[in-house]
C-alpha cells in the first residue's frame, strides 16, 4: 500500500514532468505506476487517500468457528495423532465416520497456533538468497574458477586441477595441477592467467564457490592487490558456478580420460595441457554458435559466422525445395554473457531469442 505522502510526491513528480513536455503515460512509466493508477489516485484535482485500511471486512460465511478450531487443535494433540500430519489425520477420521475440516484448514489452524513445525531427520525447506549476477560484454571482464580432483593410480591419492575460465568466450585462461589444495597455488595460477591475457590492473570479476582455497586469506589479499573483485556462489548451491562445473564434466567425459588414474604429477599435467589446447583451439562450443573459444576470445567469431551464413544462403538458393521455406540457422554472434541470471532476466532473454 502506498501512503498519502508517497502518493502526493509521485503525483507531483509526474505533473512536473508533464509540464516540462513529457507525455503523461511515459511519466507514469518512469514512476512505475500505470496510467489507470494515476487517474485513480488523482481525481478532481485532489490526491485520494487509500481507503483499504479503513474498510470493514466481513468474516467469510464458511469460516471455521472458534469451537471448530479448538476441536482441530485438541484432535491433533491426542495420542493417536500427535505424530501425524493433517494428510494422515483427516483420512483416518473419515474412516471413523468423523469429518471436522479439510487438510488445508488443519494446516492453517495449526500454523495460526504455532503448532506447525518441520519434523523428521531431513532438512526443512529453505529459501535461497538471490545469486550474484554479472554480465560480460567482452573478454577479460568476468572469470570463474574451481578445483577438481584427478585420481591417481594409487588408491586414495589425488591431484588437484586449478582451472580459470573467461565466461564470455569460454576460453580456459589459466590452469595448473598440484598435489595439494591451497590458496597459495590459486594465487600462482591467477597471476599467470592475468599475465598471459595482459589484463593486469583491469577490474575483472572472479567468481568461485565457497571452498577453503577460494576464501583463503592469501587469495583475498592478492585479489585486493590486483584490483580483482571476488564473487561467490550461494552456500550449498553448486550450480551457481555452472560454467566451471560444465568444463570439468567435459574434461572427465573425454574418451582419452584415463579411467584407471594418472601415474604421477607429470602425467596429469601433460594430459591437462593437451586437453586445454583442444578445448581452446579445436573444440567448437555449442553455446557460442559452434566456434572455438579462442576464435570468440579474439573476435574472429563474427567473420566466421558471416562466412557460414553466406554458404548456407548459397545452398538454399541452389536447392530451395530442401529448405521448405525455413530460415537458415542463426549465424549471429552471441552477445553479452550473463552469470547466474535471475528468473526475470532469463524470461526476457528467452523472449529476445524467440523474437
Amino acid at each position: 500500500m502506498t501512503t498519502l505522502p508517497e502518493r502526493q510526491l509521485i503525483i507531483e513528480l509526474i505533473q512536473e514532468a508533464v509540464q516540462s513536455g513529457a507525455r503523461l503515460i511515459k511519466a507514469c512509466d518512469e514512476a512505475q505506476i500505470a496510467l489507470r493508477t494515476y487517474r485513480r489516485w488523482f481525481k478532481a484535482g485532489v490526491v485520494q487517500t487509500d481507503l483499504r485500511p479503513e474498510v470493514v471486512r466481513l468474516a467469510p460465511a464458511n469460516k471455521l468457528s472458534d469451537e471448530e478450531q479448538n476441536a482441530i487443535i485438541e484432535l491433533c494433540n491426542q495420542t493417536p495423532f500427535v505424530d501425524l500430519p493433517p494428510t494422515q489425520i483427516v483420512p483416518t477420521l473419515m474412516d471413523q465416520g468423523v469429518y471436522v475440516a479439510s487438510e488445508s484448514s488443519f494446516y492453517r489452524v495449526l500454523k495460526k497456533n504455532g503448532q506447525l513445525h518441520h519434523r523428521g531427520k531431513s532438512r526443512a525447506p529453505q529459501r535461497n538468497s538471490v545469486p550474484s549476477t554479472h554480465i560480460a560484454n567482452g573478454p577479460c571482464e568476468v572469470w570463474c574458477w574451481d578445483i577438481t580432483y584427478c585420481a591417481s593410480q594409487v588408491r586414495g591419492q589425488y591431484f588437484y586441477l586449478y582451472m580459470f575460465m573467461d565466461i564470455f568466450s569460454r576460453k580456459l585462461v589459466g590452469y595448473e595441477v598440484f598435489e595439494e589444495e591451497s590458496g597459495a597455488h590459486a594465487v600462482t595460477v591467477l597471476q599467470r592467467a592475468l599475465l598471459s591475457e595482459q589484463c593486469f590492473n583491469k577490474p575483472i570479476i572472479l567468481h568461485s564457490d565457497n571452498g577453503a582455497a577460494m576464501k583463503s586469506q592469501i587469495l583475498k589479499l592478492k585479489l585486493e592487490e590486483l584490483g580483482v573483485l571476488p564473487s561467490y556462489s550461494r552456500p550449498r548451491v553448486s550450480n551457481d558456478n555452472a560454467y566451471a562445473e560444465s568444463v570439468f564434466r567435459t574434461l572427465k567425459y573425454r574418451p582419452q580420460w584415463p579411467s584407471s588414474g594418472f601415474k604421477d604429477l607429470a602425467d596429469v599435467r601433460q594430459w591437462v595441457e593437451r586437453f586445454v589446447h583442444w578445448y581452446n583451439h579445436e573444440h567448437k562450443h555449442s553455446k557460442i554458435r559452434f566456434v572455438t573459444p579462442q576464435q570468440r576470445h579474439t573476435g574472429q567469431d563474427q567473420q566466421i559466422l558471416n562466412n557460414r551464413k553466406a554458404v548456407l544462403e548459397k545452398a538454399r538458393n541452389k536447392t530451395p525445395s530442401r529448405w521448405g521455406g525455413r530460415e537458415i540457422r542463426n549465424c549471429t554472434a552471441v552477445g553479452a554473457v550473463m552469470l547466474n541470471p535471475d528468473r526475470a532476466q532469463r524470461i526476457s532473454e528467452d523472449e529476445l531469442k524467440a523474437a
